[in-house]
C-alpha cells in the first residue's frame, strides 16, 4: 500500500510540474511547428476564437492580432486545435482507465502525456485496453502465460514439446500441443500489442501498401458500373481521392471486395528481426507465433486503420473541392436589382413563367407551351413580348434543364420592344428547393413549379442571396459527396457559405432570414429575430438600432455590424465594412479635413490628403486604417464581378450535331479531382480530363478552372452508347 501510495504520489508531481499535452503554450507551439504561423499570432488567434469570434470577423477586423492571417489560416489553426484538444480528453481518459488497473508508473504517463497523434497514443493503451475473450485470453485461463514467457525468452535449451507437458492438467490444455498453441496465442498477442512493431507494420503499409479490388460473384452484371474495377490493383499512395471513393461506394454497394495489402514478406521478415534471437527450438515457435500475430492480429487491424485513413483523406479532398465549387457557385456574378422575367423549361407540362420587380417580388405568373406535344409557338411569343413591354422586363433567365436550349433558341427569335439579355441559369438544386419548407413559407398560395421559376429568377438577380436557401449538398457542384463524411462535409459547406456571406456582405432590410443566418455571430433564431422586428418596426435607419433586437447582446452586435449593410441610412458609414468600433477614427479623418464624414466618402481628392500614421493606435493599427480608407473609395462595394451572356454555337442542339475536333464555347459546371465538366449547349455535359485542361502541367483542376467560368474547348471523342463526350481545352486559349 505504501508502495502505491508513492507511486500515485510521483504520478501527482509530474503532473503538476511537467504534464505537456494540456499545457496551453505547448498547443501553441505544435500548431505553430506545424503550419508555419508565428507562435504569438497562433496564441492571439486561439484567444479570439475562444472569445466567441468568428472566422470572417477576426480575418476582417482583427489583423493587427493576427498579423494579418487569412481565412483559410485561422481555419487551420481552430481545426488543429480542436485536433490536440481531442487528444488531451482522449489522454486524460486513457490515462484514468490505466490509473484504475493499478497499472500506471511516471514512466508510462509521461510517454502518454508526451504521443503527439492517436496512433501512438492507442499503441500504449493498447496493452490495457479491456479485453474481450481471445484466444490469447483463454490460453491465460489455462495457465498458459508462464510457459509463453519461458519461450519468448529463447534461452531454455529444453525441446519445446517436453517443457510443454509441464502445462497439461485437467482443468487446462489437454495435451502439449495445444499448451504450445495457446502459448503461441500469447505471443501473438504480445507481437501484436508492441508498439514498434505495430509502428513496422505501418510504416510498411505506407510505403508499399496495394490498394485492389475484385467483383463480388454474381454481381458482374448487377454492378456494370463498376466494372473499370472488377480487377483492379493500384499503390494505394497513388489512388486519388475519386478513385477511392468510387471503390467503396462499390463495397458499400455489394458489388466490389476491396483490399488493402502491404509487401507480407517484408513486414514479416522485420518482425521475425525484431522477435526471433537465435535458432533454438523455442525460437521456431517464437517465429511461428510471430507470423500468425502479423497475418490474424497485425495486418487486418493496421488495414482497418489505413482503411480509414485513406476514406479521410479522400474525403477531405473531395470536401476540399466541393466546397471550392459552392465558393465559386456563391459568388458568381449577380445580374443586380432587375426587372427578370423567369422561365422553368418543359415540354408536355409547358413552361412556366414569372415576371419578378427589382427586388425579386413576384408580380405575375402563367404557363406557355411554345414545344412540342401542342407547340404553340406563336401564342407563346406574343404572350412573352407583352409581358415583357407590360412589366418593363430588363433580362429573361431561363432554367438550364429539360427543354432549356429549345426555350431560349425560341426566345432569341422573339422581337422585343426594348433590349432584353437572355441567361441561361443552372437548375441545380432548384427542385430541392421549391419542395422545401422555406419556399412554401414564402410562397404558401403557388405550387413548386411556380416556385421553381421564382428560384431560377432570382439566381440571376443575386445567386449567393437564393442559394443560401438551399442545403449545399444539394446545389449539384461535388464529386461523390453523399459518400464523404457527412459532419465534415456540413461543418466545411457550412464555413464556405458563412464565408462568402460576409465577404459580400448583407442588406439588413432586404435579406431573408436564410441569408441573415449566415452572418458572422449570428444564427438561425437571431435571423428571425431581425426579420420580425424589421417587420413590426420598418426599414432600419442605423446599424445601431440592431441593438434593439431581441436577444441583440453587445458581443453579437460586435461580430455582425460590420457585415450587415443600411443603405440610404442616417450614417453613411451604415452602408459600408466600416466597424462601427471605427467610426470614431473616419469622424476624426473627417474633422481633421474639415468636412463631414459624407464629403470625405465622396471626395477622393481628400482622402489622398490623409496621412494614416497620425491615426495609428492599440486598437487600429495600419492594416485597418488602410482597409478603412480603401472601403470609403467604394463604400459597400461588391467584390462579384460583372455578369456576362454566354452564346453557344447555334449549329450544336443535341449529341448527334458533335464532330471531333469542333472548337465550341462553353461554361463549367462542375470541377472534380480529375477534370471538370462543361456544358456546351446540349442535354450531355462534356468531360476535360485533367490531362486535357491546359497545355501545361496541372496536379489540381481548380488551378486551371473554376465553376462558371466562360471557356472554349474542342471535341476530342463522342461516345452515343453511353451518350458521353470528351472535350480539352488545350491549345483553345
Amino acid at each position: 500500500m505504501l508502495i502505491l501510495t508513492f507511486a500515485n504520489l510521483l504520478i501527482f508531481l509530474y503532473t503538476l510540474f511537467n504534464y505537456r499535452v494540456l499545457n496551453p503554450p505547448v498547443f501553441y507551439a505544435l500548431i505553430s511547428d506545424r503550419l508555419s504561423i508565428p507562435v504569438d499570432r497562433v496564441e492571439r488567434t486561439v484567444g479570439l476564437l475562444d472569445d466567441g469570434a468568428s472566422i470572417p470577423f477576426i480575418s476582417r477586423y482583427r489583423k493587427e492580432m493576427t498579423g494579418g492571417l487569412d481565412e483559410v489560416q485561422i481555419g487551420d489553426i481552430r481545426e488543429q486545435c480542436n485536433r490536440l484538444r481531442e487528444l488531451a480528453k482522449r489522454k486524460e481518459t486513457i490515462l484514468a482507465g490505466i490509473d484504475a488497473q493499478g497499472h500506471l508508473t511516471p514512466e508510462l504517463k509521461q510517454r502518454i502525456d508526451e504521443a503527439q497523434d492517436g496512433a501512438t497514443l492507442e499503441d500504449l493503451y493498447l496493452p490495457y485496453k479491456p479485453r474481450r475473450v481471445t484466444r490469447a485470453e483463454i490460453a491465460r485461463r489455462k495457465g498458459l502465460e508462464p510457459l509463453a514467457r519461458i519461450l519468448m525468452t529463447q534461452q531454455d535449451g529444453r525441446d519445446p514439446s517436453l517443457l510443454a507437458r509441464t502445462f497439461v492438467s485437467g482443468d487446462g490444455a489437454k495435451d502439449a500441443d495445444e499448451a504450445l498453441q495457446g502459448a503461441r496465442d500469447i505471443i501473438a498477442e504480445w507481437v501484436n500489442e508492441d508498439g514498434a512493431a505495430r509502428r513496422t507494420v505501418r510504416n510498411a503499409f505506407a510505403r508499399t501498401a496495394v490498394i485492389a479490388s475484385k467483383a463480388v460473384k454474381g454481381k458482374e452484371e448487377e454492378g456494370a458500373r463498376y466494372r473499370d474495377y472488377f480487377d483492379f490493383s493500384e499503390p494505394l499512395s497513388r489512388c486519388p481521392s475519386h478513385r477511392l471513393l468510387a471503390l467503396r461506394r462499390g463495397e458499400a454497394e455489394g458489388v466490389l471486395r476491396v483490399s488493402i495489402s502491404p509487401d507480407a514478406g517484408e513486414c514479416i521478415e522485420r518482425l521475425l528481426r525484431r522477435f526471433v534471437k537465435g535458432r533454438s527450438a523455442a525460437s521456431g515457435q517464437v517465429a511461428d507465433a510471430v507470423t500468425d500475430a502479423f497475418k490474424r492480429l497485425l495486418k487486418p487491424s493496421v488495414e482497418t486503420e489505413f482503411a480509414a485513413l485513406g476514406k479521410a483523406r479522400a474525403d477531405g479532398e473531395a470536401t476540399r473541392v466541393f466546397a471550392e465549387n459552392l465558393r465559386r457557385l456563391l459568388l458568381a456574378p449577380p445580374l443586380g436589382q432587375r426587372r427578370v422575367l423567369a422561365i422553368d423549361p418543359g415540354y408536355r407540362t409547358g413552361c412556366k413563367l414569372v415576371c419578378l420587380d427589382a427586388q425579386g417580388n413576384m408580380m405575375h405568373n402563367e404557363t406557355i407551351y411554345p414545344h412540342p406535344p401542342r407547340g404553340e409557338a406563336g401564342k407563346a411569343a406574343a404572350k412573352l413580348a407583352r409581358l415583357v413591354s407590360t412589366f418593363a422586363v430588363e433580362a429573361i433567365a431561363i432554367g438550364n434543364g429539360t427543354a432549356g436550349r429549345e426555350t431560349e433558341q425560341f426566345v432569341a427569335r422573339i422581337r422585343f420592344d426594348r433590349e432584353v439579355k437572355v441567361f441561361a441559369v443552372s437548375e441545380n438544386g432548384a427542385s430541392i428547393y421549391s419542395a422545401s419548407k422555406a419556399a412554401r413559407d414564402e410562397f404558401p398560395e403557388y405550387d413548386v413549379t411556380v416556385r421553381g421559376a421564382i428560384s431560377i429568377g432570382r439566381r440571376l438577380m443575386d445567386p449567393l442571396a437564393e442559394l443560401v436557401k438551399i442545403d449545399p449538398k444539394s446545389i449539384g457542384v461535388g464529386q461523390y459527396q453523399h459518400d464523404v463524411d457527412q459532419a465534415l462535409l456540413k461543418k466545411s459547406l457550412d464555413g464556405t457559405v458563412e464565408s462568402c456571406v460576409n465577404l459580400v456582405g448583407v442588406n439588413v432590410n432586404t435579406a431573408s432570414r436564410h441569408l441573415l443566418t449566415y452572418v458572422s455571430g449570428l444564427g438561425p433564431a437571431l435571423a428571425q429575430s431581425i426579420v420580425d422586428y424589421r417587420a413590426e418596426h420598418g426599414a432600419f435607419r442605423s446599424r445601431a438600432e440592431l441593438l434593439g433586437v431581441p436577444r441583440m447582446g453587445a458581443k453579437t452586435f460586435e461580430q455582425c455590424a460590420g457585415f450587415l449593410r443600411v443603405e440610404g441610412g442616417d450614417n453613411p458609414l451604415d452602408g459600408s465594412a466600416v466597424h462601427p468600433e471605427s467610426y470614431p477614427v473616419v469622424e476624426r479623418m473627417a474633422r481633421d479635413l474639415g468636412c463631414s464624414v459624407g464629403e470625405l466618402i465622396a471626395d477622393r481628392g481628400l482622402k489622398a490628403k490623409l496621412k494614416l500614421e497620425k491615426y495609428v493606435s492599440p486598437t487600429a493599427g495600419m492594416p485597418t486604417l488602410l482597409d478603412i480608407v480603401s472601403e470609403l473609395d467604394r463604400p459597400g462595394r461588391d467584390p462579384r464581378q460583372s455578369i456576362r451572356v454566354l452564346a453557344f454555337d447555334p449549329s450544336v442542339k443535341t449529341l448527334e450535331d458533335l464532330r471531333e475536333g469542333q472548337v465550341l464555347p462553353g461554361v463549367v459546371t462542375n470541377v472534380t479531382n480529375f477534370g471538370c465538366f462543361v456544358d456546351i449547349g446540349i442535354k450531355e455535359n462534356g468531360l476535360v480530363h485533367i490531362s486535357e485542361m491546359a497545355d501545361r502541367f496541372i496536379s489540381d483542376p481548380t488551378q486551371a478552372v473554376s465553376v462558371h467560368q466562360h471557356v472554349t474547348v474542342r471535341v476530342l471523342g463522342i461516345d452515343p452508347e453511353r451518350r458521353r463526350v470528351q472535350l480539352s481545352m488545350k491549345g483553345t486559349i
